[in-house]
């Protein structure tokens, strides 16, 4: 079956075919770096790893790229507040979202560019696009873009340039030639950084890096390029009109977005109150719970944050470990990998459906805990390699069972050493046949939300 993939330009899905396949060219808008990543972070750099690690699992040779933005009006106005330079705040940020990255077990792009390493080729295209007429410079220092003048302008968002122009408050910019022209380069302010540019001391504005940064990292041309919902206009609709008056020719085959996350179907943001970074949530639960809750809405439908939705992942996680608990893994047949391949496949090749691809995994579940119950070694053994190989693809059941289902839920306040020492407790009583003290330790346990098991191979536990 070939891939399918929703191309938010033809609002359609379309067979997937590369320009050059097997290599893939994948840029995707990455962050912009003055505060900590937050949850809706997350769902894009989570959605996008699923895509490639799926793409690359069919035999592609994808070249993922992922921006950084590291100067615009936030950054400079969150350094000022800082008593910092825009650098020094960047870094630390940059370094921030390495780690919640990491901690969700999303792997790196192949480059990722910053805007400022990039301010050469970004004043080129930008001259390109003076010389050829689709842009202007203005008396106060700035470049803008000519929005009119470019045809298909509201291709990919579907507005319509007289729509927008009528839609249009009064600019007081009156630099602009029309309220709709965007800007390309900015003029810097004294105290601002800056870089030398045709046209003064200024620095980039937000769109042109894309369009020059995805040129010089894999071509004019793109198989892919995806971001949040939120950036579809005006964001990429501006890179489209850029790339496409500078090259000339069609600047991306396929384009994707991934949902918005509400938090209790209302949208995220500071002022509610309702605003979680991915470090809010990673204190409350663990990251592997959080990647599966961020999969199990399809990656263009919105996704509600609640409690009750993180946990009911976290119960879903734990069915999972359960099921391998105990089992030792053998290599599974070649019939079993086919069938059961072919059933995750064709959910991740039908637009990467990962809610399809869960029930994939839990009806291979279903199938171990019968072989479990059959006390069928070797069909448990090949059920459960084959398990832990599909869900590696979608970066879950990455842990040791047992490791995993003694991670906390927030319900105890013991650690490890506490239950541990309990554990020791009992067995002392055990052996010295006060049964009932016994008893009561475990019931204690079990009031924290710790299971005591006992196999032949001593006393484990986990938490429920």
């Amino acid at each position: 079956m070939a891939i399918q993939i929703y191309n938010s330009q033809s609002k359609q899905k379309e067979v997937f075919k590369p320009i050059h396949a097997p290599k893939v060219g994948m840029y995707v808008c990455g962050i912009t770096v003055y505060d900590y990543c937050h949850i809706g972070h997350a769902r894009v750099m989570v959605c996008f790893d699923v895509i490639v690690r799926h793409l690359r699992a069919r035999g592609y040779d994808v070249n993922y790229v992922r921006n950084i933005t590291d100067i615009d009006d936030k950054i400079i106005a969150r350094a000022i507040e800082n008593g910092e330079s825009t650098q020094a705040l960047t870094e630390r940020f940059i370094k921030a979202m390495h780690e919640d990255e990491d901690a969700l077990q999303v792997l790196r792009p192949n480059v990722e560019p910053k805007a400022t390493d990039y301010i050469h080729q970004i004043t080129d295209m930008v001259q390109t696009l003076v010389e050829k007429g689709y842009a202007y410079p203005a008396a106060n220092g700035d470049v803008y873009f000519r929005v009119e003048k470019f045809a298909d302008y509201g291709k990919l968002s579907g507005k319509k340039i007289e729509d927008l122009q009528s839609g249009a408050r009064v600019d007081v910019n009156e630099q602009k030639e029309s309220p709709l022209d965007f800007v390309l380069w900015k003029a810097s302010k004294p105290s601002e950084p800056h870089w030398h540019s045709p046209w003064g001391e200024g620095r980039p504005g937000w769109h042109i890096e894309c369009s020059a940064m995805s040129k010089h990292t894999i071509g004019e041309h793109l198989d892919i390029h995806g971001g949040g919902h939120d950036l579809q206009f005006p964001h990429h609709e501006n890179e489209i009109a850029q790339s496409e008056c500078a090259h000339g020719h069609t600047y991306v085959n396929t384009w994707m977005h991934v949902g918005f996350v509400n938090v209790d179907n209302e949208k995220m943001s500071k002022s509610l109150g309702n605003f979680f970074t991915i470090r809010d949530v990673l204190k409350k639960y663990p990251a592997e719970v959080i990647r599966f809750f961020l999969l199990s809405s399809h990656y263009r439908n919105p996704l509600n944050y609640t409690t009750e939705n993180l946990d009911n992942a976290r119960a879903a996680l734990r069915r999972l470990y359960g099921a391998l608990e105990g089992v030792q893994q053998l290599p599974p047949s070649a019939s079993l990998v086919a069938q059961w391949t072919d059933a995750y496949n064709a959910a991740m090749d039908d637009d990467f459906n990962t809610p399809q691809a869960f029930a994939v995994l839990f009806d291979l579940v279903t199938e171990l805990n019968k072989a479990k119950a059959a006390k069928d070694v070797n069909s448990m053994g090949q059920l459960a390699q084959l398990l832990v190989s599909l869900a590696n693809q979608l970066g879950l059941l990455t842990s040791e069972p047992s490791t995993f289902l003694q991670l906390g839920s927030g319900s105890s306040d013991l650690s490890e050493a506490d239950i541990q020492a309990k554990i020791d407790a009992r067995i002392a009583a055990k052996q010295a046949k006060d049964f009932a003290r016994a008893d009561a330790i475990r019931n204690e346990l079990k009031d924290e939300g710790i299971e005591i098991l006992d196999t032949p191979q001593g006393t484990t536990w986990r938490r429920v």
